[in-house]
């Protein structure tokens, strides 16, 4: 069986190893990134099966990676799961609109983190579950991206 290919877009460094070794360790085959435009040119040479993205990230956003992946035949269809540190209710709505698989905020919980991924890439619905506590913020539509 082929292990599935995350590329894991992380501009700490810290974060970025941990979150590498945490999916290696569960049988993924990791590849890095640090920043947008790294995210971009690994995403259409390394051809991953999920794109693990933040938000906040150097060399154009995580918002301007999500723009470019969903204009681009090639990238739209890989699905992408964020991870973020920012407020919630402020980010949330905005990424959706972009028909990601998942949102988690950080720090995001091990397991949790992995049953978003992989449900991710059994290509099911996010069940719209708020991680790390709290009530959920109002929940837009996902396009279907079919």
């Amino acid at each position: 069986m082929n292990k599935s290919r995350v590329l894991v877009v992380e501009d700490d460094d810290d974060l970025r190893v941990g979150l590498a070794r945490r999916l290696a360790a569960s049988g993924y085959d990791v590849v890095l990134a640090a920043d947008g435009l790294a995210a971009e040119s690994a995403a259409r040479t390394e051809r991953p099966d999920l794109v693990l993205l933040d938000i906040g990230l150097p060399g154009g956003s995580g918002l301007s990676v999500l723009r470019r992946y969903s204009d681009s035949a090639a990238l739209a269809s890989t699905p992408v799961v964020v991870l973020t540190g920012r407020d919630p209710i402020a980010i949330e709505g905005e990424v959706r609109k972009y028909g990601v698989a998942g949102f988690l905020t950080k720090p995001a919980d091990n397991d949790e983190l992995l049953r978003v991924i992989a449900r991710a890439l059994r290509g099911e619905p996010d069940p719209g579950v708020y991680r790390n506590g709290g009530d959920r913020p109002p929940r837009l539509p996902i396009p279907n991206r079919a």
